[in-house]
């Protein structure tokens, strides 16, 4: 019989950023033999058929405001779950929940015997507030209210309740998992499962340049086509744009090539990085609908993250033929040397040397690109989907030996 799961999701699943994740580890999961029932708070985009669907805050064209709710809106998607649970005992094996909207359905799920995991988006919270508060003073930025990684006391208790309650924890990373084991989280309760991107959306161009350092652009006026970077994601301390500028700016690659920067800024932040920003070889494009022909078109992608779940970016670049130079905080698909290069959180110096390597030996960066597009098959929505099911079924199994 095929695995039996409920996929709780306090969010329109299908918007953007986790609710595209979410979107697709129904879509994969069901893909991958598991019968999927999704309770997400409403729907942004359709999920395939054979999926069963049941809004917990929408209705056909009626839907809660969420937004004007807070997170009262998580609170009540998370009571509607918990009591549509009880009348789901012996159809459903397993639990799959998100942060922020899952105590009460996790609480539930334990009274029915009812295995649970806990879906980690990114490391675990109160790492990452005090790394980010850390980098923040640092630099001289204040966040600004509500932002999501501004310290929030009580919704930090919420989430570390949340793990408590939850038999296993997904970690989409062994960055993230290895933030859990530093408070104290055992090996049992943690299971790692991945992310993916879409091969329909992320594909490589044709490129005849890459060992010629002298090609030129046409679209610039025909001026040697420098080495082409790319940031994708939204620009805040956490994600280190401070770092890809300073190391950029450091490297020989700004001379001639080009930085561009695909995201929205904290206000304060934007502000303090300005000097940089105003560069002749940086250019700041805001939020993109582009991304994808922004990667085919770019050598690499720049991601020094201080903080990190995944980092979804990095598989899209691999399979778009553009290579990720990452920190360690970012998921360990870039293998170094071989799909990527990575540098230490902060290692502006390593950071500055890679770029100017790439700069200077097309051959390395043609020689990382094959095997980034080698190994991209490997990383799909559809490939993340059958490890996913991997872990529900590692969780049911592990969950029914504790018991027993």
């Amino acid at each position: 019989m095929p695995l039996r799961v409920l996929q709780s999701f306090p969010h329109r699943i299908g918007a953007a950023r986790i609710c595209t994740t979410a979107w697709h580890q129904a879509a994969g999961a069901a893909a991958a033999g598991a019968q999927v029932t999704v309770f997400p708070s409403g729907v942004a985009r359709p999920l395939p058929a054979g999926i069963a669907v049941r809004p917990t805050l929408a209705r056909g064209r009626w839907r809660i405001p969420a937004r004007a709710l807070g997170d009262r809106a998580f609170e009540l998607h998370d009571r509607i779950v918990a009591r549509r649970l009880s009348s789901l005992a012996g159809t459903i094996d397993l639990v799959h929940a998100w942060p922020l909207g899952a105590r009460e359905t996790l609480r539930a799920a334990a009274r029915l015997g009812i295995p649970t995991v806990l879906e980690r988006p990114n490391a675990h919270t109160g790492f990452a507030y005090e790394v980010v508060a850390a980098e923040c003073e640092r630099l001289g930025v204040t966040l600004p209210r509500g932002h999501e990684h501004a310290h929030n006391a009580a919704r930090l208790a919420k989430e570390q309740e949340e793990y408590r309650l939850a038999d296993r924890i997904l970690c989409p990373s062994e960055f993230v998992a290895q933030t859990f084991r530093e408070r104290g989280f055992e090996d049992s309760k943690l299971i790692r499962h991945t992310y993916g991107y879409d091969p329909a959306i992320y594909r490589p161009q044709l490129r005849d340049d890459l060992t010629d350092p002298g090609r030129h652009d046409a679209a610039d006026g025909g001026r040697p086509r420098g080495l082409q970077a790319l940031f994708v994601g939204v620009c805040a301390v956490r994600k280190g744009v401070h770092f890809a500028l300073e190391a950029w700016l450091a490297s020989s690659a700004s001379r001639d090539g080009r930085f561009r920067i695909a995201g929205e800024f904290v206000p304060e932040y934007e502000a303090r990085l300005a000097g940089m920003l105003g560069h002749p070889s940086v250019e700041v494009l805001g939020h993109s609908d582009r991304v994808p022909e922004l990667m085919r078109q770019s050598d690499v992608l720049l991601l020094p993250s201080i903080e990190e779940g995944f980092g979804l970016v990095i598989v899209e670049a691999m399979a778009s033929g553009c290579v990720p130079l990452v920190s360690e905080a970012c998921a360990e698909v870039a293998e170094h040397r071989r799909t990527g290069l990575r540098h230490s959180v902060g290692d502006v110096a390593v950071l500055t040397e890679q770029i100017t390597a790439l700069d200077g030996d097309r051959r390395m960066l043609a020689r990382l690109r094959e095997a980034c597009l080698r190994d991209s098959a490997a990383h799909t929505w559809a490939r993340a989907g059958e490890r996913l099911v991997d872990a529900y079924r590692e969780a049911v199994v592990g969950t029914t030996l504790a018991a027993a």
